[in-house]
């Protein structure tokens, strides 16, 4: 009796299959790129790349100013 019970559960019914595939609509085609247009997503992902650690050097730079300010103060005293 149990093992009715829980080969019925395991199986999906057929109701809930349809409303996850029809709700999600599924995947979006694949569209095949080229070499070009690999590389140049390639180059626009590095460019942001280094843009966001232009910004963060920008951030340390600044921080070791006030650190180094902060030495010629104590030194001073």
């Amino acid at each position: 009796m149990s093992a009715q019970k829980s080969a019925s559960a395991k199986q999906p019914t057929a109701e809930s299959a349809a409303t996850t595939s029809s709700t999600t609509g599924g995947r979006k085609p694949w569209i095949k790129k080229t070499p070009v247009e690999v590389v140049l997503e390639q180059i626009g992902k590095q460019e942001e790349k280094v843009t966001e650690m232009r910004k963060e050097l920008a951030r340390e730079e600044r921080e070791l100013a006030k650190l180094q300010q902060a030495r010629k103060v104590l030194e001073s005293t």
